[in-house]
């Protein structure tokens, strides 16, 4: 019997990615600028808590976002409009996530003289975008009740990454059979180091807590 050609690949195609998002982040620390990447899954409540949390962060540091989507650029809109600050759409012509090198256009089209933090608003998903390293100092996500307290077993890439789980909607807990020790518990099993923050994004109940962890990750990357 012939035998057949076996191909080894030693090199990971994550590498080229992972080479890109140290160089981003080796800059963004020579010119004192945090990056926050933010993720979750549709209808999470992402740009809610991002309007809350802006606002609660805009007079103490500048801040700027970078909405991504498929399409549209209403995110980026909302966060205008509600906020003031500068804030630009990011399409990615169909992938479902952002990689370091997409996310550094982003940050070539910001102003980012005298910015402290930017925040991007990755795609809506809980798969892809977990998959690329962005160049982010820190990763953070947000479930939402309605998602379901079992999001951490089924996703566990996504939480092992993410240095903190905000979880949102906690006003419709009553109405959901979600067990909020038992989501804890399935993300400290992925990251024993996350922190995990309940919120209610709509009425602003916890967000404050979000805004102070924000706030000390952003004094220690200056420091």
């Amino acid at each position: 019997m012939d035998e057949v050609k076996v191909i080894e690949i030693k090199k990971s195609i994550f590498d080229d990615n992972d080479r890109d998002a140290d160089a981003l982040r080796s800059e963004l620390k020579k010119r004192g600028v945090f990056l926050l990447n933010l993720m979750s899954s549709p209808g999470s409540g992402k740009t809610t808590t991002l309007i809350r949390t802006i606002k609660l962060l805009k007079d103490k540091i500048r801040v700027a976002v970078m909405e991504a989507d498929i399409d549209s650029d209403v995110d980026a809109r909302k966060i205008k409009a509600a906020t003031g600050i500068q804030s630009i759409q990011l399409h990615t012509g169909g992938m479902c996530h952002l990689d370091a090198e997409m996310t550094r256009q982003g940050m070539d089209n910001l102003a980012l003289d005298g910015v402290d933090l930017v925040i991007l608003e990755n795609v809506g998903n809980l798969v892809c975008p977990a998959e690329f390293d962005t160049g982010a100092v820190r990763n953070a996500m947000i479930l939402s009740v309605p998602e379901g307290d079992d999001k951490p077993l089924k996703y566990p890439l996504m939480f092992s990454i993410c240095d903190v789980v905000v979880v949102n909607k906690i006003d419709v807990m009553p109405y959901f059979d979600f067990d909020l020790e038992k989501c804890r518990e399935g993300v400290l099993m992925r990251n024993p180091k996350a922190r995990l923050i309940p919120i209610c994004a709509k009425s602003g109940e916890g967000v404050d807590a979000f805004a102070e962890w924000i706030l000390g990750e952003v004094a220690a990357w200056k420091a």
